[in-house]
């Protein structure tokens, strides 16, 4: 376990404004800053600001909080982000390395909240690519300080950002308010990425069940592994909601919890909509292997037929090909062309029996 103390703090900067999404061409330190700001009374006072200056600014002032925005920090620079804010070792460590559950954890007055975030691939039916991408969003909140730190290229929080910024009322609860909005935003593009699973698990429905369709089973497997992954993302999620909207010992406001309490219904039932996207491609599996048996059967009564049809004639010629003296017709002028009718009449009324009977 790193130990924060045992790693110096690094040295101030200075981040030129704002922006949506990291520059490459900016030193790497800079790249992990998307945002940092003071919020008094829901408004954004500094522009331009070090995260330092600004808890400082909001210490002095003894109202407001600084919001900092993080894109997959190193653990250098986390370290020194919870030498400034007074974040608990193991919830830096967390933050920096990805691939968490969604979990809550209380360190005193301080709240970590972990979410997996998601995003829909467009794709081909009948094809096997990859459909849901998975990131992450940590998120602290303090008396006097939020900061989020996102993990993949689509957790972008400018959006929420602008939209707290237009709604001053929301942003002077406080650093709940943003906490409220991140997974409300987090759990909206569940709502999304279901509604794009649903019409993908629709069209595969119709597939499997149109007759005279080819059917690729291979589809059906990775859509299912990508539901499980997204209810891998989405359903553990359920408990840290439950006890941010019902902990009444929490550092939230009554207000926030009663926001929260919306984004927990939506969640319920986002998850049971992916429980039954689950059982819905069980069942899919299973008649696409049922489909695959019933043509598998077919396609051997065709060829039990056709064979039943080529043994007539083998087996005719096999008996006058034992060379005998005396046999039917043998010497008959007309020999050959009655045994060749024979053939024809004896395939005949096989063809017509395994047709009436839907061999063929």
């Amino acid at each position: 376990m790193v130990d924060v103390s045992s790693i110096p703090p690094l040295s101030s900067f200075h981040w030129p404004g704002r922006s949506g999404e990291p520059d490459p061409a900016k030193p790497t330190l800079h790249n992990r800053i998307v945002d940092c700001a003071v919020y008094v009374d829901g408004r954004r006072l500094w522009e331009h600001c070090t995260y330092q200056n600004a808890l400082a600014e909001v210490r002095e002032r003894g109202q407001g909080f600084v919001w900092l925005g993080l894109w997959e920090p190193s653990m250098q620079m986390m370290t020194d982000v919870a030498n400034t804010f007074g974040l608990h070792a193991l919830a830096a460590e967390d933050a920096v390395h990805a691939r968490q559950r969604p979990k809550l954890e209380r360190y005193d007055d301080i709240l970590f909240l972990v979410l997996r975030t998601v995003q829909y691939h467009e794709h081909e039916l009948n094809t096997v690519a990859e459909i849901v991408d998975t990131g992450e969003i940590m998120v602290f909140t303090g008396p006097d300080f939020v900061i989020t730190v996102r993990h993949g290229d689509h957790s972008q929080l400018a959006g929420v950002r602008k939209a707290l910024e237009s709604d001053p009322a929301q942003l002077a609860l406080g650093p709940g308010a943003v906490l409220h909005s991140v997974a409300d935003h987090v759990v909206d593009t569940y709502v999304s990425v279901t509604a794009d699973i649903e019409e993908d698990v629709d069209a595969m429905e119709e597939e499997v069940f149109t007759p005279a369709n080819k059917l690729q089973i291979e589809a059906i497997y990775q859509l299912k592994r990508e539901v499980v992954e997204l209810r891998r993302a989405v359903k553990p999620l359920a408990l840290p909601l439950q006890v941010l909207t019902h902990d009444t010992t929490l550092p939230l406001p009554k207000e926030i919890r009663r926001y929260l309490r919306d984004v927990t219904d939506h969640h319920t039932a986002v998850t049971e909509q992916i429980l039954d996207f689950n059982e819905s491609l069980s069942a899919l599996i299973n008649a696409a292997l049922a489909k695959v048996s019933v043509q598998q059967n077919m396609d051997m009564r065709k060829i039990s037929a056709y064979a039943a049809m080529a043994a007539v004639p083998t087996m005719i010629a096999g008996v006058y090909g034992m060379n005998f003296d005396f046999m039917p017709e043998l010497r008959s002028h007309y020999g050959y062309p009655i045994v060749i009718a024979v053939m024809l009449v004896l395939c005949g009324i096989l063809y017509v029996n395994f047709h009436r009977n839907k061999w063929l």
